[in-house]
């Protein structure tokens, strides 16, 4: 077996304070004053004296913006606090209470936090128990019960787990070899996270991560790690695909149709859970020629292995996210590379970039307790909700062309700043590089070196999409023609048509193509949908996050949601009853009523945007309008009276 990277190594008493007082100075004082007020239960340590400053941007403040002596007096406390921990193991305060808990977050991140954080940083500091992996004795499981999950990425693995831990027995389908999902799948040059994995992790499985943004073998290594903590492969049918799933009202059970290596078969399930996920089916530009192109051409998830880039003509079809980590990363050995821009992006300074994490701080994160817990949550604030009333539409702001509150065109000249500064004289660069659009309209970019890699001497930016190709030469939508090699298509995901890698057919047979025809996807909390019963989708329609944040947690949250649905519909089933839940169609309703309402005040609503969260008349279907904790609660919730029940007495075989 290979070492894994991400196993936290046991250190002897000696080790463990000689490496204390090494990592001491470099700690994140806001995170450590959180680490004192747990450990002394002395809310003095809550004092304005201790009163972080505001964090600036996406900084971290590791010094929190403190006087000198009072770092170090925060230093010295916690030395000897962390040396009585490890000797006798004592927590003066191991649950703090909501208001504390909301109290303790603002002293770190320096501004103020609204109540209902509260309850959420419980459960993410492992206060909660619907959050708590085993869950055994809180469930009656029928007999003969068994759940199927489609997928073992992010959202998959989370799913068996919690299936794992409340005892439900379950089958994982995995088209691939191997667990990992979109991280086992893309592997372009510069393939990584721009949400720092520190975050982009569950909040049960802790991650000794070598840099602060790791690339995507690391995180692969992560997911496979994970899967082998906790024994997940014996429940994975791995190189298996599912073609379609039917649900069947009599049995009150799905059908599921699996291919694997030229075989098919059949399995039942009294539960189905989609984790498919949201950016999984490659999205092809309709360009006339493009099959006939006489170079090599690929979509960017298909890269292909010890591709041969010096001295090529090489072009790339794209400026979104994926193109804005491949393009940096290659630059330098193409002998030339054209860049093909349909739309201006903004892209975010990323100090962090390609830095390594200090062994220092890897020590504190993985040795000290609660060190990573509130690590996690000041990064959560700082990437999510902390700008989500930015993103809110002015309707008497002056300037709706280019910002859409004072706010906002805060912003918009901060990153024209740093657009700047990055291109120097190149003033042609920056008519081509400065949107158009309010910042944030579209998914924020995080700068991988984009704006300095379109200032080399063999790199041009072409402004306007691809029309046409003919044999070896691209034709631009300005009717220039470019002679290429190699043809890198990243234009991402199709995100709009979800759940479309399988055929879905619920009551009556009707599929959750037809249903969602008319208006595009939809679903209660992103999670379930009418006509479908004993079915959850992951990652659904309206739960992506546009303004920012950990996918990892909103993931692990609808898993909580499901666990909690399951246990509620079996504690009222009989051992030898089968049971069928579908949310009621009212509740969904008047649900995606108030996303679209919320919608409409957010600024990828805005008067002429153009993104990949809405379908073509104009309805967003994939990002959420509402802030992390907001869909927290509504999840958290878990009101089994938002369904329909009913159960049957059925002769089942014992699982």
């Amino acid at each position: 077996m290979t070492h894994n990277p991400h196993q936290i190594p046991t250190l002897s008493d000696q080790e463990w304070s000689e490496g204390l007082r090494l990592a001491l100075p470099s700690a994140n004082l806001p995170t450590l004053l959180m680490v004192l007020v747990h450990l002394t239960g002395d809310r003095k340590w809550l004092d304005q004296r201790y009163q972080c400053s505001r964090i600036r941007g996406l900084d971290e403040n590791d010094s929190g913006g403190l006087q000198e002596e009072v770092q170090a007096e925060i230093r010295v406390a916690a030395e000897r606090a962390l040396l009585k921990w490890r000797a006798d193991g004592q927590v003066q305060l191991p649950g703090p209470d909501w208001d504390t808990l909301v109290q303790m977050l603002q002293l770190s991140v320096g501004e103020a936090i609204p109540a209902s954080y509260g309850p959420m940083i419980s459960a993410w500091l492992g206060f909660d128990e619907d959050m708590v992996i085993e869950q055994k004795d809180r469930f009656d499981v029928p007999e003969g019960f068994k759940a199927v999950i489609i997928g073992t990425g992010v959202a998959g693995l989370c799913a068996a787990i919690r299936l794992q831990g409340a005892g439900i027995p379950y089958i994982v389908i995995e088209k691939n070899d191997e667990v990992g999902g979109t991280w086992y799948e893309n592997h372009y040059p510069g393939c990584g996270v721009d949400t720092p994995n520190h975050i982009y992790s569950y909040s049960f499985a802790k991650g000794d991560w070598s840099k602060y943004f790791a690339l995507q073998e690391e995180i692969q290594t992560y997911f496979a790690g994970v899967a082998d903590r906790y024994n997940l492969r014996p429940h994975i049918r791995f190189e298996s695909r599912v073609e379609s799933a039917r649900y069947d009202e009599a049995s009150m059970r799905w059908t599921v149709e699996v291919s694997s290596k030229g075989a098919n078969y059949s399995l039942e399930a009294d539960v189905l859970i989609s984790a498919v996920g949201l950016l999984n089916v490659p999205k092809m530009p309709d360009i006339p020629g493009l099959d006939t192109f006489t170079g090599l051409a690929f979509h960017s998830t298909q890269w292909p292995e010890n591709l041969e880039l010096e001295g090529k003509r090489v072009a790339v079809i794209g400026t979104g996210a994926t193109a804005m980590q491949i393009v940096p990363e290659i630059a330098p050995r193409c002998g030339h590379l054209t860049v093909f821009q349909r739309s201006k992006q903004w892209a975010a300074p990323f100090e962090q970039f390609r830095k390594d994490v200090p062994q220092e701080k890897r020590f504190l994160l993985a040795q000290v307790p609660f060190y990573q817990e509130w690590y996690r949550q000041r990064l959560a604030y700082i990437f999510n909700d902390r700008i989500h009333a930015s993103l809110q539409i002015d309707p008497a702001w002056p300037h709706p062309e280019r910002s859409i509150n004072k706010t906002n065109e805060r912003h918009r000249t901060y990153f024209i700043d740093y657009i700047k500064e990055q291109l120097g004289d190149r003033q042609d660069l920056l008519d081509a590089c400065i949107p158009d659009y309010p910042p944030f309209g579209k998914r924020m970019l995080m700068d991988n070196g984009w704006y300095r890699t379109m200032t080399r001497p063999n790199v041009s930016l072409v402004q306007g999409g691809v029309v046409e190709v003919q044999g070896n030469k691209v034709i631009d939508s300005n009717g220039a023609s470019h002679e290429v090699d190699i043809l890198i298509i990243a234009t991402g995901f199709d995100a709009v048509n979800m759940l479309s890698s399988f055929n879905l057919f619920g009551r009556d047979g009707r599929s959750i193509r037809e249903v969602w025809a008319e208006k595009g996807a939809e679903a209660y909390l992103g999670v379930a949908a009418p006509g479908f019963p004993n079915f959850f989708m992951l990652a659904g329609p309206n739960t992506a996050l546009g303004h920012g944040g950990s996918v990892v947690a909103l993931l692990e949250t609808q898993v909580a949601y499901v666990i909690n649905i399951l246990r509620q519909a079996m504690s009222q089933a009989g051992r030898n009853q089968r049971f069928e839940f579908e949310v009621d169609q009212r509740i969904h309703d008047e649900f995606n009523v108030r996303v679209q309402e919320a919608h409409r005040r957010m600024i990828w609503s805005h008067t002429g945007m153009t993104n990949w969260y809405r379908v073509g008349h104009g309805r967003i279907i994939a990002t959420t309008p509402f802030r992390n904790d907001d869909y927290w609660h509504m999840a958290r919730r878990a009101d089994f009276s938002d369904y329909a029940y009913k159960t049957a007495v059925v002769e089942v075989e014992a699982a």
